[in-house]
């Protein structure tokens, strides 16, 4: 009876502080404007920021707490009906709830094709005006809300530094790639195709007999099947200078719903390599006057694009007759963007000592941490993201279907026996070691890696890790680290921002033709 007296009381309060709690919940209100005559879908993301006066409002990953997001899926909004949205429940940085009063200004956006975790906004998404909260104390007064009233268009693409004359020319010489993988639809059950666009040297038509040293490049992270056709037009640009040796560029899109594939064999996305090394190449060598010996095959790709066509000279060592992956995503797991991912009990937000670990810097200042960009990415939606595209390639298959997970979103915690089938399956450190009896005669001279010392995402870290494996297993790699150079600048010279591009072209060309090492030479040749 004595026990009775206390523990109801002490339940009493328990659920009153509970439902204070859950009356603290601060929503907004987003109804559908003009944006749509028909019933939509998507993940319905708002963004909220200090100050008066902007346009639209967006993340900033290299800021990502001047933002705030919150979230939920919408499975049907029709025209003239709205919807709720809990701006304390799935969000990033914190609760909305808990902003200090202040005056702040609001965009909702409607992501219709859960896209905007991996490029952003895009043509058909809905958005609102900007909506601003002045002197807001949250909680306090009418409950904010926002009206879709615009859907958006089809992003102008940027302003290349071409004349008009080099375009037409750049145009002439694009042709299309979109080839139907018998592979990929097997997978599948639905028709799968690689695009892309085959960049055609400058004079190509003219000289009917000749054969050309062909390049394989793939987009990093973001990238796209525009942005991919624009970079090939600027290396035909480059081509037409005199600056870069005859080569044909094909130019391969990579992106995905759940992110890149890679060009990787996976259980999740599909046997990607063995497409473009079985079917795809084997049509285009049949279609284009291409050197199809391994001596006249090449890769070249930066960031996720540096670690795709770094696998697939690992994976496939016979086909092509060397890489060269700029700031390539981590090759050894050991230093997986600073994180060990096989230390004991590892975690992917804090050292054992409990100090966050870093994701993106600036010179040495940080500008993110791994959690913040793993809580903002869970926001944004459950696929395309950095991380969530890692899982797509990387990861055995769960009951689900879905990639298992390498981590606990919530506590950071990685996950052993998911990190035992990474190691097996794209350590490529791991795997060159493991299996140099047979990769190795195949590979030796054939890896080109360059990283900038100063790294914006920490990648020169694991760089280093597979060079000395390398070295040690005496395959003759080639690494360069650029002192000081970024993520972003690191093909830089004065103003030129894809002078690199020269120096890598040259060096493939010395290959394939031997004693033609200079870009002059070559153009000499091709005219």
């Amino acid at each position: 009876m004595q026990i009775r007296r206390v523990f109801l009381p002490l339940v009493l309060a328990a659920l009153t502080t509970l439902a204070g709690a859950q009356e603290r919940h601060l929503f907004f209100r987003v109804s559908m404007g003009s944006a749509s005559t028909q019933p939509v879908s998507g993940r319905l993301i708002l963004f909220l920021s200090r100050g008066t006066g902007a346009h639209d409002i967006d993340i900033n990953p290299f800021h990502p707490l001047e933002t705030y997001v919150a979230a939920e899926e919408v499975p049907w909004l029709s025209p003239g009906g709205s919807v709720e949205i809990d701006t304390d429940g799935l969000v990033f940085p914190g609760e909305f709830s808990s902003l200090p009063r202040g005056d702040y200004q609001v965009q909702a956006l409607l992501d219709v094709h859960h896209s905007y975790n991996y490029d952003g906004r895009s043509e058909g998404d809905l958005a609102s005006s900007v909506v601003t909260l002045k002197d807001w104390t949250p909680g306090q007064g009418d409950e904010p809300s926002l009206k879709l009233d615009e859907k958006l268009p089809a992003a102008a693409p940027p302003k290349l530094p071409l004349t008009a004359e080099e375009e037409s020319a750049a145009r002439a010489d694009t042709e299309a790639i979109d080839f139907p993988s018998t592979l990929l639809t097997r997978f599948s059950g639905r028709e799968t195709r690689i695009r892309g666009w085959v960049i055609l040297p400058p004079g190509y038509r003219e000289h009917p007999q000749r054969r050309y040293p062909t390049v394989y490049w793939t987009h990093g992270f973001g990238g796209t099947l525009t942005y991919a056709k624009l970079t090939g037009w600027m290396i035909y640009r480059r081509m037409m200078q005199g600056k870069m040796p005859p080569m044909i560029w094909v130019m391969l899109d990579e992106s995905l719903l759940t992110g890149t594939h890679e060009f990787a064999d996976s259980v999740n996305n599909g046997p990607w390599g063995a497409a473009l090394t079985k079917e795809l190449i084997p049509a285009l060598e049949a279609k284009y006057r291409m050197d199809a010996r391994p001596s006249g095959r090449f890769l070249q790709g930066h960031s996720s694009g540096g670690w795709a066509t770094l696998q697939l000279e690992v994976n496939y060592p016979k086909v092509f007759g060397g890489t060269w992956s700029t700031s390539p995503d981590p090759s050894d797991f050991h230093d997986f963007t600073g994180v060990d991912l096989y230390a004991p009990h590892a975690n992917l937000y804090h050292r054992p000592d409990g100090t966050p670990y870093p994701l993106i810097r600036d010179h040495g200042q940080v500008e993110a941490t791994m959690e913040q960009f793993a809580r903002l990415e869970r926001v944004l939606g459950d696929y395309g993201g950095q991380l969530a595209s890692f899982e797509w390639v990387f990861s055995p298959r769960g009951a689900d279907g879905r990639p298992l997970q390498m981590f606990n979103r919530d506590t950071g915690d990685i996950d052993p026996a998911v990190i035992t089938y990474w190691r097996d399956h794209y350590d490529l450190a791991h795997i060159v070691a493991a299996d140099h009896a047979a990769r190795g005669p195949w590979l030796k001279g054939k890896i080109h890696v360059i990283v900038g010392t100063a790294d914006t995402f920490y990648l020169d870290g694991a760089a280093h890790r597979f060079e000395a494996v390398l070295q040690s297993l005496g395959e003759q790699p080639h690494f360069t680290y650029r002192e000081g150079r970024t993520h972003f600048d690191l093909y830089n010279e004065g103003s030129d921002r894809m002078a690199m591009f020269d120096t890598i072209a040259a060096q493939m060309y010395a290959i394939a033709r031997p004693g033609r090492k200079t870009a002059h030479a070559a153009v000499q040749e091709a005219h």
